[in-house]
């Protein structure tokens, strides 16, 4: 019996000196990397620059203003305001200091708390007052010039472990900042890009309208003329009609567009607007660094992670409970009936000892707590493996975007010259009267559709392109950082 007792009394000791953590050794999640992303071209079809090494900690595969790629000054403009104007970011930034704040209050746990208690009353004893001595006098004048010192000794690390956590969730919300900007940035490339693309389908509009226009005037004067029928002008007419319906529900498509940006750079949508630019935007060379290096540079992968974290060490927190809560205080100062020679040894007194806490019984709350905390581990865990392979996804939906639709929009130039010439041919056909007017009008129909998917693909090209800079982190240097392990 005396070697167990020895054991055990070591083990205090040991505790006693040193202290000692409840949370279990943090090992986050294995999340097995592909060698390559599957979707990325073969080499010379692509536009983006792939990177064969894994970059340096701290580098950007891509730089941080990444969107200078699409070569529009104004959209340089319009991402700077996101910092600046964007409440969304301005909320998130809110939460950060929140968290930094509460970080800093768990931190307070690691030092002595001191407190000064002054106090000067005037009194009455009861004339009742049991043991009263009668040479008591019936008023007295109490002065006291005190103060209490309490410290918690952190034995079993749960000072240790809420500090610990709290800044876990602290680092969490740094990341969580960085990829609200990220999104943001991200969510206004894209609007803006949907934006030009809108300007290239208006001004494609407004042509395709002007020859319309044309082409219903030249019905109706061969009409006049007995050359053609009524109904090559009804032809003529709903083409030209149905341009123009197409260009005013664009210009409804734009606007609302318009209204999107103004209030991602915070300004109010009354207020603002952009000035029409059908000049095409040029594609970005995205570069695509290694799948292995993604978790690492994804801030919402980061932040997932972080709050693996922060609930490993809460773990240690819940289980801290089970163990005496030691305290080490102490209480002195002078007390006198006057204040005039209040400070004086006659008049010292003190305190000083230990207290502890120990809960025998609650009805099983703490390992329920126990229990508790090690679900939302489970749950931080499970987010973490779902954000790593929404990542990789995000990437791989990205490059398969980009890489299909450089071979549709290939594909779709080709239909282009094909349907102007033919728009061309039954025309002049049309002139010359070897083809009626339903020639003329299929082809048009066929060359306008044409053109605008044509658009459409480049517009969606460069929107997969600012996806996939957003997929990859955008700008943002590696975020994840090495933690150490912690022992029972």
């Amino acid at each position: 019996m005396a070697k167990p007792l020895s054991r055990w009394l070591a083990g205090v000791t040991l505790a006693l000196l040193g202290g000692c953590s409840m949370a279990p050794a943090y090992h986050p999640p294995v999340i097995p990397a592909p060698v390559a992303f599957k979707e990325m071209p073969t080499a010379g079809d692509s536009v983006w620059k792939p990177v064969d090494a894994p970059v340096n900690a701290g580098s950007a595969v891509l730089p941080a203003a990444w969107w200078t790629g699409f070569g529009d000054p104004l959209l340089d403009q319009l991402e700077a305001r996101i910092d600046s104007d964007n409440p969304t970011l301005a909320g998130a930034l809110a939460r950060y200091d929140m968290a930094r704040a509460t970080l800093a209050g768990a931190r307070s746990g690691l030092f002595p708390h001191v407190e000064l208690t002054p106090s000067l009353t005037r009194n009455r004893q009861s004339d009742e007052r049991p043991l009263r001595g009668g040479s008591q006098p019936d008023f007295y004048t109490a002065a006291t010039l005190g103060g209490d010192i309490s410290y918690e000794a952190d034995l079993w690390g749960r000072v240790r472990n809420s500090v610990a956590s709290g800044g876990a969730l602290a680092q969490a919300s740094r990341d969580d900042l960085a990829a609200v900007k990220l999104a943001l940035q991200g969510q206004l490339a894209t609007a803006f890009v949907r934006l030009r693309g809108q300007d290239q389908q208006l001004a494609l509009l407004t042509q395709t309208i002007d020859a319309f226009a044309k082409a219903d005037a030249l019905t109706r004067n061969r009409f006049r003329g007995g050359i053609a029928t009524g109904m090559d002008v009804g032809r003529a007419g709903a083409l030209l009609g149905e341009a123009r319906a197409q260009h005013a529900a664009l210009q409804a498509d734009r606007a609302v567009t318009e209204h999107a940006i103004a209030s991602l750079v915070g300004q109010p949508a009354s207020v603002f607007s952009i000035p029409r630019r059908d000049t095409p935007l040029t594609l970005p060379a995205i570069p695509v660094d290694l799948p292995s290096t993604l978790l690492a540079r994804r801030p919402d992968v980061a932040a997932a992670e972080r709050r693996m974290a922060a609930a490993n060490a809460r773990i240690g927190v819940a289980k801290a409970a089970f163990f005496p809560q030691v305290t080490l205080g102490g209480a002195g100062g002078f007390q006198s009936t006057a204040l005039a020679g209040l400070v004086a040894a006659p008049n010292l007194f003190w305190a000083i000892g230990p207290g502890a806490i120990l809960n025998l019984f609650d009805g099983g709350k703490r390992r329920a707590d126990v229990a508790a905390a090690r679900a939302d581990w489970d749950a931080a865990a499970a987010d973490y493996r779902s954000r790593a392979l929404g990542a990789f996804q995000d990437v791989e939906d990205a490059l398969a975007t980009l890489h299909h639709l450089d071979d549709a929009q290939a594909a779709q130039a080709q239909a282009v010259a094909s349907a102007t010439s033919t728009s061309q041919i039954a025309l002049d056909r049309y002139i010359k009267g070897a083809a009626t007017y339903l020639d003329v009008a299929t082809a048009q129909e066929n060359l306008l559709r044409d053109q605008q998917i044509a658009l459409s693909l480049q517009t969606g090209r460069l929107i997969a392109s600012a996806a996939l800079a957003r997929a990859l982190g955008g700008g943002s240097p590696l975020a994840f950082r090495a933690v150490p392990t912690q022992a029972h």
